[in-house]
């Protein structure tokens, strides 16, 4: 029989590790995915939902075809147990066997450092489909009724990018329907300094960023921790207390809580793995992307979380599926790619403007990176979003 490989999660690395396995060894594997969700996100695009540019069917489409266009498996049900030495996932639809393992369960938001955040709350998220929805209730009535609007990357988070993108569209859409005066904007982060993203920052980040800021008249509070949010105030830990109309508080993440209970995650529920993306206990298991855990050179006085979302979780990956197809023609896996060396590459969209982030490493010391602004990043990047959706559906993940 053909060895057997399980992959746990069809978004960016999930699906993108199922492929690539079975693509290399054809009918010399038998590639399974077991995943909760039924549809491919582009989470990207969730900054556009609120606004009304995107609709949840335009950066959506079902798994189960890709997968079986190209021969693999799919199981659409949420693992409930990993249990790593006798090497079997349990779901309620049944257990599965494996002799290779990738797990790409994504990420949980987490809004327990933040009481009064999180679904049903004063304060919207725009880190999940449904979160984006609901956000777009939000943002028709502050159209409705103006006031002033916080937008928050708290601390803890990695996705400062996507807390940047929305804070600079909704200006934009402000702007657009007459109301900027009406509706002054807070930008609060828990980044030591504009630009940080996460990632330590780039040269000329911060100076270009606060240019964006000033002239799109937002006020920013950095280095800040959010103590609570409460109806019509998000209160910061410092004591200031910020009224809002609308709220929109990025969250921290943590992994699935499937992998914490097994063993294989840390407290958080991410992994820690080798460059090979193997985890450091079992050699024939795999983690790969936002569920991977990543050390930084660096401590703030606030937490600042790494993203690890679109390019690093496609890389890690194409790497830990290389590794699988190494291993299965006997063979020691050779393939590795830490994830402070990969090269960052990022479109930053401001509405009708926007920023492309190029860095030969993701964490530093760097050699080079460099931030380029101009309206061509928001042709980019619908232009990326549309390649994307159309590679991903039809399984070309060997296409760049």
């Amino acid at each position: 029989m053909a060895p057997k490989v399980l992959v746990l999660g069809s978004n960016f690395a999930g699906l993108t590790a199922a492929l690539a396995v079975k693509h290399e060894l054809q009918d010399d594997v038998e590639v399974t995915v077991v995943s909760k969700d039924d549809r491919f996100i582009f989470n990207p695009s969730f900054i556009w939902i609120p606004f009304g540019k995107r609709k949840p069917a335009d950066i959506t489409f079902p798994v189960a075809p890709t997968f079986e266009a190209h021969g693999v498996d799919f199981v659409h049900a949420e693992a409930t147990r990993i249990d790593p030495q006798h090497q079997q996932v349990a779901t309620a639809n049944g257990s599965y066997g494996f002799d290779y393992l990738v797990v790409a369960t994504g990420y949980r938001e987490d809004f327990s450092p933040i009481p009064g955040a999180g679904p049903g709350g004063p304060a919207h998220a725009i880190t999940s489909l449904e979160g984006a929805v609901a956000a777009g209730e939000g943002w028709r009535r502050l159209l409705a009724d103006p006031g002033p609007v916080v937008v928050a990357a708290a601390q803890g988070t990695g996705c400062f990018g996507a807390a940047y993108e929305f804070v600079f569209n909704l200006a934009y859409q402000l702007r657009r329907h007459g109301l900027r005066k009406r509706a002054p904007i807070t930008y609060v982060t828990a980044e030591p300094f504009l630009g940080h993203f996460g990632i330590g920052g780039l040269p000329g980040g911060e100076r270009l960023l606060g240019m964006f800021l000033k002239r799109t008249g937002i006020q920013a509070i950095l280095d800040s921790a959010i103590a609570e949010v409460v109806p019509d105030e998000v209160h910061l830990a410092d004591g200031r207390r910020l009224p809002f109309r609308f709220a929109v508080v990025v969250p921290p993440f943590v992994g699935a809580e499937v992998v914490r209970t097994s063993g294989l995650g840390n407290a958080s529920g991410f992994v820690e793995v080798q460059d090979t993306y193997q985890t450091k206990g079992f050699p024939n298991i795999y983690a790969v992307g936002i569920g991977t855990a990543v050390s930084v050179p660096w401590q703030t006085a606030n937490p600042v979380g790494v993203p690890k979302t679109g390019f690093p979780a496609e890389t890690m990956a194409h790497v830990a599926a290389t590794n699988i197809a190494a291993q299965i023609r006997g063979q020691q896996p050779a393939k590795r790619e830490s994830f402070a060396e990969m090269p960052a590459v990022c479109i930053m969209d401001a509405g009708n403007n926007g920023v492309v982030i190029l860095a030969d490493r993701m964490l530093p010391p760097r050699k080079h990176g460099v931030l380029i602004p101009g309206p061509q990043s928001h042709a980019a990047k619908v232009a990326f979003e549309k390649y994307f959706l159309w590679k991903t559906r039809h399984g070309y993940v060997g296409l760049p």
